[in-house]
C-alpha cells in the first residue's frame, strides 16, 4: 500500500505542477501572479483576464486532477490501497502540485478546482450538492472564497457519514481532512479579510 500511496502522491505532483492560469496568462503576455492576489488559480485568471481565462483555467486545473486519477485507479484496479483512496492520494498530490509548483518557486494556486476533481470521482452527489451550495453562497454574497472554503469542508464531512462501514474510513476521513487543511491555509488572507469586509468580491477586477 505504501508504494501505490508514494506513486500517486508522485504522479499527482507533476500533472498538478502543470499551473494552467499561468500559461494561458503567458499567451496573453501577462503574469498572473503579478496581478490581483497573485495566485495562479482560476479566480485570480477571470479577475486579471476577463470570463475565458477564468473557464479555461477552471476546466485546465479540473482535468489535470481528473487524467491521473482515473489511470492510476485502473493501474492500481485490485491493488491494497482501493479505489477510494487512490482518487484521493492521487488527488491531493495533485493539490500539492498545484498550490506548490517547484518550478514557480512554489508559488501557486489555492486548489479548489483541482480539489474538485477529487470531488467528481469521489461522489457525483457530492459534486450535486457542492455545485448548488457553491453557486447560492456566490450568488448571495459574490464572495469566491466563501464558497470555496465550504465546498473544502464538505469533503470530510461527506466521507464521515458516506464511507461508514468501510475498512477504510478513518483512512479516508484522514486524507478527506488534509484537502480541508490545505484549502484553509491557502485561504487564510481571505479568511482575514471576509471577517473584517474587506474581502474582494466577484465582479471586481484586479489591479
Amino acid at each position: 500500500m505504501i508504494s501505490e500511496i508514494v506513486i500517486c502522491l508522485i504522479v499527482g505532483y507533476c500533472f498538478g505542477c502543470f499551473s494552467t492560469g499561468y500559461f494561458y496568462g503567458k499567451t496573453k503576455h501577462i503574469d498572473v501572479r503579478e496581478h490581483g492576489s497573485g495566485n495562479i488559480g482560476s479566480t485570480n485568471a477571470l479577475r486579471t483576464l476577463g470570463i475565458k481565462a477564468g473557464i479555461i483555467t477552471l476546466l485546465g486545473d479540473v482535468a489535470k486532477c481528473l487524467i491521473p486519477a482515473i489511470i492510476l485507479s485502473q493501474v492500481f484496479k485490485g491493488g491494497a490501497l482501493g479505489y477510494d483512496l487512490t482518487i484521493l492520494y492521487t488527488g491531493l498530490g495533485v493539490v500539492l502540485g498545484h498550490n506548490f509548483p517547484f518550478w514557480l518557486k512554489f508559488k501557486g494556486g489555492k486548489g479548489i478546482a483541482a480539489m474538485s476533481g477529487v470531488i467528481i470521482l469521489f461522489s457525483l452527489k457530492l459534486t450535486a450538492i457542492d455545485i448548488v451550495i457553491f453557486v447560492a453562497i456566490v450568488y448571495l454574497t459574490k464572495y469566491v472564497s466563501l464558497g470555496s472554503l465550504i465546498v473544502s469542508a464538505s469533503l470530510p464531512l461527506y466521507a464521515a457519514i458516506a464511507c461508514k462501514g468501510s475498512s477504510d474510513y478513518i483512512h479516508i476521513i484522514i486524507v478527506c481532512s488534509i484537502f480541508t487543511v490545505l484549502a484553509f491555509y491557502k485561504h487564510r488572507a481571505n479568511i482575514v479579510r471576509l471577517l473584517n469586509g474587506t474581502e474582494n468580491k466577484l465582479g471586481q477586477r484586479a489591479e
